[in-house]
């Protein structure tokens, strides 16, 4: 019952984001709220499809990494918004954004097994893309931390959906996890190439 009711929150998340338009490049949306912080990781498939990706391999591997690859995910990924919203520049922000969801997404596919330190060094690259992007939409004249605050719950909560579909499928339907790892690798490649 549990795994039915994610699936169709996770089924309609996307179906909803799907719908608008995505403000996950610099300058572009509203950026002066809480609100508008916690709409923005929900208001593009790259940034959702990462962060629950991020969940799911976090779940696969178990252990410390079910919280320590969230955790720094959230905390470079803020990093990267104070750098961004500071100005300073961050090379290959979009390449890196889209280089994460195919990332990820393979990481998940062949349940990659890397130490967790080495995981949450790799995480730790792709969130300061991620928190760059988000960072470098909030307008000079606001201070940014509500919707600093917006993104980063928006974050954990997108992470917690991944985890939480992965532990209640479990070992028995590991495969379906690797799947959906798959989806998000030809997704990721699907925008790299322009296609989707």
């Amino acid at each position: 019952m549990l795994a039915s009711m994610i699936r169709k929150g996770v089924l309609s998340a996307i179906c909803l984001s799907a719908a608008a338009p995505a403000y996950a490049h610099i300058r572009v949306g509203s950026t002066s709220s809480f609100s508008a912080g916690f709409g923005h990781p929900l208001s593009g498939l790259d940034h959702m499809t990462v962060m629950i990706a991020v969940g799911l391999w976090a779940a696969l591997k178990g252990g410390r990494a079910t919280w320590a690859w969230p955790a720094a995910f959230i905390g470079v990924m803020l990093v990267g918004a104070a750098l961004g919203m500071l100005n300073m520049p961050v090379p290959f922000v979009e390449p890196g954004i889209l280089a994460s969801v195919v990332t990820f997404g393979l990481m998940v596919t062949t349940a990659v097994d890397l130490p967790v330190a080495a995981g949450v060094v790799m995480i730790g690259v792709f969130a300061l893309f991620h928190g760059h992007a988000h960072g470098s939409e909030v307008p000079e004249s606001a201070s940014g931390l509500e919707y600093m605050a917006g993104f980063a719950l928006a974050t954990a909560m997108l992470h917690s959906v991944g985890i939480s579909a992965a532990a209640s499928l479990g070992l028995r339907f590991r495969g379906l996890v690797r799947a959906a790892g798959a989806v998000s690798a030809v997704f990721g490649a699907g925008l790299a190439l322009g296609i989707i």
